[in-house]
């Protein structure tokens, strides 16, 4: 396979957002040190148009696979508006749901074009990739996992949603930073991944909405390419889902500390020994 060929690196680009938007090793790092390292330069993968359809793939992945979740939440939305107070699970949930992704809403608003122009280098990307490596670890020796997503409290879940702020710097990972969040607060791992799933809907829904209208400046000759990441990335993001939440039931996040700590260590490597 042509790696210049611009649909093969389309389809890279949508497998790499679908696995590393949801496993903890972050997406914003891969997809700025993948081309990177093969010095890909086709103006539309590095476009708004192009990101936009990436994140809107990983949107309905997230979507499609908690969609028993979204409704019952969504149901809970408008009893709490008909009601005017929150007391079941799903209603309390949708609630915490609401007021955690305001941290990362207000940081993206405020920050979001600095963080682009700063933080994108590939040397400055691998201290994040190290700092969570090791804050995980420590999630992991500390946590008492003893709490279900049915114990999720309001200061709980405001913890994990500063935590997501943080996630805007390329390295951090969304669901890695937010995860590790909800156990160093005493949660399941599979409560954590539950919950950072949902947190994150909200959070990639907004932030492709508000970007949705650069997909009109797309021209005939970018749809198919479009159509690529897009797709590539829903269904790959879903299997990526699919596949942590069974891990996280019987294994540590260990596994992805290693890869951090190795994918760190390759890029400061490069970044050296190319000069």
């Amino acid at each position: 396979m042509d790696l210049s060929s611009p649909p093969f690196q389309a389809l890279l680009l949508g497998i790499l957002q679908g696995l590393t938007e949801f496993l903890p090793i972050s997406s914003s790092a891969h997809l700025i040190l993948l081309p990177w390292f093969f010095q890909w330069n086709h103006p539309l993968l590095d476009s708004l148009p192009f990101d936009v359809a990436l994140h809107a793939g990983t949107l309905l992945a997230v979507l499609w696979y908690f969609w028993r979740d979204w409704l019952g939440l969504i149901g809970g939305f408008f009893r709490i508006l008909a009601k005017r107070s929150a007391q079941d699970f799903q209603e309390r949930l949708i609630l915490y749901i609401i007021l955690a992704t305001i941290p990362a809403g207000i940081v993206g608003f405020l920050l979001e074009k600095t963080i682009e122009s700063t933080f994108r280098n590939p040397l400055l990307i691998t201290l994040p990739l190290i700092l969570v490596s090791f804050l995980m670890i420590y999630a992991e020796k500390r946590s008492r996992l003893s709490h279900p997503l049915e114990g999720m409290t309001l200061k709980d879940a405001m913890g994990i949603g500063f935590a997501q702020a943080v996630a805007l710097l390329p390295g951090v990972s969304r669901s890695g930073i937010t995860i590790t969040a909800g156990l160093l607060q005493g949660y399941r791992r599979e409560a954590s991944t539950r919950f950072s799933f949902l947190l994150s809907t909200p959070a990639i829904g907004g932030a492709t909405l508000l970007q949705v209208r650069h997909l009109l400046s797309a021209g005939p000759d970018d749809w198919l390419l479009i159509a690529v990441g897009f797709i590539s990335s829903a269904v790959v993001g879903y299997l990526a889902i699919a596949l942590l939440m069974r891990y996280l039931r019987v294994h540590t996040l260990n596994l992805f500390v290693g890869y951090r700590l190795i994918l760190a260590a390759l890029v400061i490597f490069w970044v050296f020994w190319k000069g």
